[in-house]
This record gives C-alpha cells, sequence and structure tokens, in this order.
C-alpha cells in the first residue's frame, strides 16, 4: 500500500507493483535491462541521463531511473508513513 512514487521528472510508478529496486551496475541486472528491451517490457524514465536505479516491477517490467536507489527508496517510506497517518486518522474520525 505505497500509492504513487515519484522516480524523477514528473515520473510515477504504483508503487505496491514494485519488488525491487537494484542498482545497474552488475552484469545480471545489465543482463535483465536487455531482456527486458528485447520483449518491450523495458520503460526508460532517465529522460537521457545516466540510469542509476532499475525497478522490477511484479508484471515484469524493467524501469529505468536516474534517480538514486537510496533516493527512491526513501520516497516509498515517506509514502508509507504517508498513507499510515491518513488510516489512521480515519480510524480517530470512525471511532467517534
Amino acid at each position: 500500500m505505497y500509492g504513487l512514487i515519484n522516480i524523477g521528472f514528473g515520473n510515477v510508478i504504483a508503487g505496491d507493483r514494485v519488488i525491487a529496486i537494484v542498482n545497474p551496475e552488475s552484469s545480471p541486472v545489465k543482463r535483465l535491462k536487455d531482456e527486458a528491451k528485447a520483449a518491450g517490457k523495458l520503460i526508460d524514465a532517465t529522460y537521457g541521463r545516466k540510469t542509476r536505479a532499475i525497478l522490477i516491477t511484479d508484471s515484469n517490467h524493467v524501469i529505468l531511473s536516474a534517480i538514486q536507489p537510496e533516493t527512491i527508496a526513501q520516497r516509498f517510506r515517506a509514502s508509507m508513513i504517508e498513507i499510515e497517518k491518513s488510516l489512521e486518522e480515519m480510524r480517530r474520525e470512525i471511532g467517534k
């Protein structure tokens, strides 16, 4: 339950669909990116900048981002905290 997460340059993803955020430097991740491109499942959201993070979704789509993996992870945490606060407020309103 993460909602929409900003991955840079006004691009957002459905946070609930992401299963991994990885660094693009390793050979296996590079192969995964190439396989996704061949299968038509690669989404490039870098706007021509260097790929700093690769997001893998539950639908086997591979999303390239120019934002660091740590930054994206922080955005996931912030989104989760925001959703938890909203749920708590709703629970309080229902309990009145």
